[in-house]
């Protein structure tokens, strides 16, 4: 009895243990990071996407170099295709806030999107910045 306690202890944990690994973005489909872990992946993946996913004048105003636009209520196969060259590309995706670029990651993932990392909002990147 106490052995058969004993397994359904060590089972109950280790599902407890596989269900809590992923997390939320895991089950959205993409993954958030840092910004510097973002900053590492552009600095280390030069093919690598970043993905602008608020307004032309946000954008206009202040947005990372060599980021491309893509505002998040335009997002569809179509224009995802024209932004990004396959699907395993690796997707770097940020916005003002973070809010926009959550829901932009879901949305690529949906797509069938593979690499997808969101990074937060511009107002927390402590890096170069460029204007157009």
């Amino acid at each position: 009895m106490r052995r058969t306690w004993i397994l359904c202890l060590l089972a109950a944990l280790l599902l407890a243990g596989c269900a809590g690994g992923g997390g939320a973005d895991a089950q959205l489909g993409y993954t958030q990071i840092s910004a510097q872990q973002a900053k590492e992946v552009m600095d280390q993946q030069p093919d690598a996407v970043i993905l602008d996913v608020r307004e032309q004048g946000e954008y206009d105003a202040g947005h990372i170099p060599g980021a491309v636009l893509l505002p998040v209520g335009s997002i569809d196969g179509e224009t995802a295709a024209e932004a990004i060259p396959t699907q395993d590309t690796t997707v770097l995706v940020y916005c003002r806030s973070g809010n926009r670029s959550k829901t932009a990651s879901a949305a690529l993932a949906q797509l069938g999107y593979a690499q997808v990392y969101e990074f937060g909002g511009i107002q927390d990147w402590p890096y170069d910045v460029e204007r157009s």
